[in-house]
């Protein structure tokens, strides 16, 4: 397979920065939660987060030890062009990006049995990570843009995929969303937590929807529904590293698609680390 060049190039940067790199809005936000903090040590804890995170950045240097796993999420405008050659490319540039991260290796070795039981060990190479499958959408903007999204172990362990009985009463499902998080960053660890939501119409378009959730989500602004969820978690004083406080959520990015005629809905929620969302994004 022949790549483009110049699209490798771009893919590879952008997993580099998705690995290494705070965007401008979720500093501001750690900035904010430390100023209203009133405990001593998650006082410190954010502090170090943030700390961390601008020495990750000027050394382009991984943000955690567990690099992530690459989501990659492609916009194609009207008059743009999606090929399976740019796929490939995109592939590619990922790959040289895990190496140059570095990415941790994390690849298995072996057949599905052996995938499974990890029987065969890792490769060394970090390029050997397949990232997941690739979302497309439609945009309006006349161009072709990947964001890709590495996403860790601990988040996945926590996060749930699963149907609601709404009982056409939108307070039942933000109830079960407030529950499981809360659930959820009492366990993860490694909070603050910033928590993506989906709700579908079956367990892949909710999983879908969440992961746009975190490409359009934005934390200096917030809808009533995801201010709601955000405030009644941190109200369970978890705090950063479970240590107690104010933050146990910086912020909450929630998406809602179509929805069938039922009493069910599919909920998907990933209660996102303190480095997540780790995203970058560029035009090809």
């Amino acid at each position: 397979m022949e790549y483009d060049k110049t699209i490798v190039d771009r893919i590879c940067d952008t997993v580099v920065r998705a690995g290494s790199t705070f965007l401008p809005d979720k500093k501001n936000a750690y900035r904010l939660a430390i100023g209203r903090e009133t405990n001593v040590q998650a006082k410190w804890v954010l502090s170090t987060v943030l700390e961390n995170a601008v020495i990750a950045e000027r050394n382009r240097c991984p943000l955690c030890d567990d690099t992530g796993i690459p989501h990659v999420l492609v916009e194609v405008g009207p008059d743009a062009v999606l090929t399976g050659r740019t796929l490939e490319s995109i592939k590619e540039g990922i790959r040289q990006g895990l190496r140059q991260l570095p990415g941790r290796p994390m690849a298995v070795r072996g057949n599905d049995t052996q995938r499974i039981a990890q029987s065969e060990g890792l490769y060394e190479d970090p390029g050997m990570l397949e990232p997941a499958p690739i979302l497309i959408r439609n945009t309006e903007d006349s161009v072709l843009r990947v964001h890709i999204l590495m996403f860790g172990g601990g988040p996945a362990i926590r996060a749930h995929t699963h149907r609601v009985f709404h009982k056409h009463k939108v307070e039942t499902v933000v109830d079960q969303i407030v529950e499981w998080a809360r659930e959820s960053t009492a366990q993860l660890g490694c909070t603050p937590s910033t928590l993506a939501v989906g709700v579908g119409r079956s367990h892949y378009e909710a999983a879908s929807l969440m992961l746009q959730a975190l490409v359009d989500g934005t934390y200096e602004r917030q809808s009533d529904l995801e201010r709601e969820i955000t405030e009644r978690v941190n109200e369970s004083h978890v705090g950063a590293l479970g240590l107690g406080g104010d933050t146990t959520v910086l912020a909450t990015f929630m998406k809602v698609g179509p929805q069938r005629a039922s009493g069910v809905r599919i909920v998907c929620m990933r209660p996102c680390c303190c480095f997540e969302p780790r995203i970058a994004n560029c035009t090809l």
